[in-house]
Parts: C-alpha cells; structure tokens; sequence
C-alpha cells in the first residue's frame, strides 16, 4: 500500500491480508487509513473480526484433538469450548466499542461509535493471529502473552488517532481502556469455563477412554 491517505478522504477498505500485514508492521500509518476507510460496523464484523476471531477457537479445537493423543478431552468438550470462545470474543468486540465510545468525552475526545468499533475491532489483531499457537496447546498461553501485549501497542497508537483524544490526556483514556479490556477477558473465560462444563461436562466424563489391564 501507498502513503497515508489525506485526513478526511474516505477510501475503500483494505482486503483482509493487506490489514492484517500492515497494522501489525506499521500501525502508525494505518490508523489513519482505518479512520478514512469508508466501512460499517457490519462490514468490519462480515470480513474481518469474524474471520479472525475464529483463529485461536479452531486451533485449539484441533491442539486439543490432534496433539494431546491420549489426553485429549471428549470432541464435545472441545467443540464447546471453541463455539463459546468464539461467541464471546464477537461479543467482546461491540462491547469494547461502548465502551471507548463512552468514556471518550471524558478524556475530552469525540464520541464517535463507528470509530471506536474500528479500534475494538482492529486493535486485537495480534492477538487473534497469535491464536494459532493454540494448535500446540503447551504454546497457548504463549499466544495471550504475545498477543496481548502487542495488542496493548496497537490500541496505544489507534485509540488517540480515532477518538480525538488530545496527548495529555491520551494516557488516562488508554490505562482506563486497558483495564476494562482485561476484566471483559477475565469475565469472558469465567463464562467459558462454566457454560463448558454446564453442557458438555458428563461428555467429559462419559467419553472418556476407559483402561483395561
């Protein structure tokens, strides 16, 4: 892709492989396109977070499968926790856009809810590509940590670019962004975990491979 296009001059948006290369190796110039894209909530959602999103779920629904042998858990198990994973983190996105959408004014930014769901939906990309990691389950977490962590730059430099949030009080938005965006995580594996065992635990137990001596 070429320069950053002029501030205000919408463009089409970039194909799938293009965004994902160019927000994790230049994000400083690719906010200002996200911000120019002419796009919708919908469009985002259609050919972006819903297709990487599903990254981390399927692997870690083939990890658990392939890779644990005789360890792995009952297919059930493994489905469950990948649909519900998946489910949540499409629900973590819009809520995420409230929520920067919301406290916007408060760090004297613009409130603008198309925006604030480009960055909810953009700024997990390193996270979403890590996921892959879960293929290997002992790597999972590897993927979080790396993930997240980069995620954390990305929102840094996207969040002040979109909202309008002047420097000074760039950092107070952004530490109160962060810190709503590891409690819905922390909530979201909570509902996993329970939702998981509620309606695939006897599977657990049930599928379970039985030892004979």
């Amino acid at each position: 892709m070429t320069d950053t296009p002029p501030t205000g001059t919408p463009v089409p948006p970039a194909s799938l492989v293009d965004r994902v290369k160019n927000i994790l190796v230049s994000p400083k110039t690719e906010w200002p396109r996200i911000e120019a894209e002419q796009s919708t909530v919908g469009s985002i959602y259609t050919s972006y977070v819903l297709i990487l999103a599903a990254i981390g779920p399927l692997a870690g629904l083939v990890g658990q499968q392939v890779m644990m042998g005789v360890f792995k858990p009952a297919l059930g198990w493994s489905i469950g926790t990948a649909v519900i994973s998946y489910v949540l983190t499409l629900v973590q996105v819009y809520v995420m856009a409230l929520i920067i959408d919301a406290l916007a004014p408060t760090f004297n930014g613009t409130k603008n809810s198309l925006k604030a769901f480009k960055v909810a939906a953009y700024y997990p990309t390193a996270a979403w590509v890590a996921g892959i990691l879960n293929i290997i389950p002992m790597l999972g977490i590897l993927g979080v940590i790396i993930g997240g962590l980069y995620g954390l730059y990305l929102l840094y430099t996207g969040l002040p670019q979109l909202m309008k949030v002047p420097e000074g009080s760039a950092i107070g938005y952004i530490v109160l962004i962060i810190v709503a965006a590891i409690v819905l995580y922390f909530i979201a594996a909570m509902i996993v975990g329970i939702l998981v065992l509620s309606f695939f635990g006897a599977a657990m137990v049930t599928t379970a491979p039985v030892v004979t001596y």
